[in-house]
């Protein structure tokens, strides 16, 4: 994996100071996004991107709220990595610094 310093330095911020998905980040969601479509699980998805976190919701169709929402809390600090959570509605089904384990709970449906 290649990590370059500009990305670091802007914490996870799109040039616009909002909050965003690395193009890893976005394919390891789609991977388990096409999984449950491929089941008929899900049928739709939206991506926000607001100043203090990115958010990918799944739908079962377009004028329902979302089943899931997955959310990335982009770090300050250059140490801490950012932060992951997996909520149902309003409930927190998983939470973690790694979105690979964060997205396992789908893997246990």
């Amino acid at each position: 994996m290649l990590v370059f310093l500009r990305d670091k330095l802007q914490g996870g911020r799109s040039s616009t100071g909002r909050a965003t998905f690395s193009k890893g980040e976005l394919s390891m969601i789609l991977g388990v996004y096409s999984r449950k479509v491929q089941r008929g699980v899900w049928r739709d998805y939206a991506i926000d991107s607001l100043p203090e976190m990115a958010v990918f919701s799944v739908f079962r169709s377009s004028h329902e709220k979302p089943l899931y929402s997955i959310a990335k809390y982009p770090s300050r600090s250059l140490v801490k990595p950012s932060r992951y959570v997996v909520f149902a509605g309003q409930d927190t089904l998983r939470q973690g610094t790694s979105l690979s384990d964060v997205l396992s709970v789908f893997a246990e449906e």
